[in-house]
């Protein structure tokens, strides 16, 4: 489901380019899931795309306190059954995952290469506190293996986030997957999609 692009706050070319090649890999993943919690939602697109989609979720949208108003203008028009109102929600803050219930699927788009590596940490030990059996954690972006990057983009990519912020930059997968093993998930899904990103799915033990 396209979005108005003049009228949506923070409207993001890069979702809308990805929103149909995840869409097509989170129609087989979420089957039997009911309630999403969506870390970064940004401006939203992904949380109304995939809703229109794929029947029987209950959405929840998060951010940091400077986007949630650009959020909650974007997304009260589609807030009911499905997409829930947003909610804050910050990774600097290590208790982020108190103001949830158990969910059966955190998804994040784009987010690990933006936070620090203390948030990266923080939502590992968030998810370790959420989860129970079957749970899944799905994240979409760029990453490193090995120590090295899938494309000359990457890197070139990678070069631009350290020096707009030295704390971010695209992270090794070794380390992310380290994170996942400790909060008690394995890896069930490490899959290629277009523009050299990733779509990493972990599942609860």
């Amino acid at each position: 489901m396209a979005v108005d692009n003049n009228s949506w706050v923070n409207f993001s070319p890069a979702a809308e380019r990805n929103q149909a090649p995840v869409l097509a890999k989170l129609q087989t993943l979420l089957k039997g899931s009911e309630i999403v919690l969506e870390v970064g939602s940004g401006s939203g697109q992904h949380a109304v795309h995939f809703c229109a989609a794929i029947n029987g979720l209950r959405w929840i949208p998060s951010d940091i306190a400077e986007l949630l108003p650009g959020l909650e203008i974007n997304l009260n028009p589609y807030v009911g059954p499905t997409i829930c109102p947003p909610e804050l929600l910050d990774l600097r803050d290590n208790h982020w995952h108190t103001g949830f219930t158990a969910v059966d699927v955190i998804y994040s788009a784009n987010t690990l290469h933006i936070v620090s590596w203390p948030e990266v940490i923080s939502l590992f030990d968030g998810v370790a506190r959420l989860f129970k059996p079957a749970s899944k954690l799905i994240l979409y972006g760029p990453f490193r293996y090995n120590g090295g990057y899938t494309s000359n983009g990457n890197a070139e990519f990678d070069l631009w986030l350290k020096r707009r912020n030295a704390e971010s930059g695209i992270r090794d997968f070794e380390k992310v997957n380290e994170l996942a093993e400790k909060a008690g998930l394995t890896l069930s899904a490490d899959i290629d999609m277009p523009a050299n990103n990733q779509l990493l799915v972990w599942t609860c033990k």
